[in-house]
């Protein structure tokens, strides 16, 4: 299976390093391990976006769907590259892709997506996505 996406589909790149413990029995990343690298790319970027509030913050993000579709293998030690733009910006959820490059590649040696439904810290109810928060996610668009 093929990709038709490039680096240059992707509104935000931030650099990402292969960890030691990355590796799995066979010598490359093992497939649960590029969830993580997603969870570091999406919420690196609102983070950094000052967007999300991970520790005092009103509004959390829960994770309602995944998938992952593997083009090349990687493996430890390798510099990265993910790759991330918004699919969809709801009114209360966000379907985020990520792609993860091994440095300077043009083409991902994986792609995936997180759909997130934003949610009151406390009650846990579904909750309209604050202004600050949707503008950072509105540049991925």
């Amino acid at each position: 299976m093929k990709t038709k996406n490039t680096r240059a589909d992707y509104k935000h790149i931030m650099p990402l390093q292969t960890r030691w413990s990355d590796n799995d029995i066979y010598g490359h990343v093992n497939n649960v391990t590029y969830y993580s690298y997603f969870d570091t790319v999406v919420n690196g970027y609102l983070i950094d976006s000052a967007a999300l509030d991970i520790h005092g913050g009103e509004v959390i993000g829960l994770v309602v769907e995944t998938g992952c579709q593997y083009f090349a293998p990687l493996a430890f030690p390798e510099a990265l590259e993910g790759g991330l733009r918004v699919a969809h910006l709801g009114n209360s959820s966000v379907r985020y892709e990520i792609a993860i490059f091994k440095q300077g590649d043009a083409k991902p040696a994986a792609e995936g997506h997180f759909v997130h439904v934003y949610v009151n810290r406390k009650t846990r109810r579904p909750t309209p996505l604050p202004d600050k928060f949707r503008k950072a996610l509105e540049n991925l668009v």
